[in-house]
């Protein structure tokens, strides 16, 4: 039974919205294989390879366009570069390839951040997802072993944005069923 002397929950309005930097088709096969090995070992769901350059945020779907529209003005292609193969606490950060923060990498996510109003409460760690599961310690340390193992040049690997994307990415859908790629903008040559 409902408080009454509760207020009423008003509904959120909009969906949940991130930015993806995506690496070139030839790249993408690379990492793409990679993933798919995890995932044959430790299952999760499939998703394209990106660096989040920006976080879910929740907006309308017309805000969420223009505000990316916006955003991709003036950004040019860029590098990332690989440090490590590296194992988080979540489920969307369970193995990943951890991206050297380079003052190009950071600004471009601080630029996208501010036209789209989202404030992190941590600082940016620029990461390039492997595998999204929900696994023991113990099993994303043998993940993180096989990744090293499957890609030994990953340490090092360069990767080119040449575009970015939205995505419409409700963090609640574990299964990624709901996620979709909204739009997608190809960056220019510096």
């Amino acid at each position: 039974m409902a408080n009454p002397n509760s207020a009423p929950i008003e509904p959120c309005e909009g969906e949940l919205y991130s930015v993806w930097a995506l690496p070139p088709e030839d790249v993408a096969t690379k990492i793409i294989s990679l993933m798919s090995s995890l995932r044959s070992e430790f299952g999760g769901p499939e998703f394209e390879p990106h660096i989040t350059v920006v976080g879910a945020i929740r907006l309308t779907p017309q805000d969420a366009l223009n505000k990316f529209r916006s955003a991709c003005e003036g950004v040019k292609a860029y590098q990332a570069t690989v440090d490590q193969v590296s194992i988080g606490t979540t489920f969307y950060q369970c193995v990943f390839l951890l991206i050297h923060p380079t003052t190009e990498v950071v600004q471009i996510s601080s630029h996208c951040c501010g036209h789209f109003g989202y404030n992190n409460s941590t600082p940016y760690m620029p990461h390039l997802s492997l595998l999204y599961a929900n696994i023991s310690d113990e099993m994303k340390k043998r993940a993180k072993e096989i990744a090293d193992k499957l890609n030994e040049a990953v340490n090092g690997l360069k990767v080119p944005v040449t575009r970015l994307a939205l995505y419409k990415t409700d963090t609640g859908d574990e299964t990624l069923k709901s996620w979709e790629k909204i739009a997608e903008h190809d960056l220019p040559s510096s």
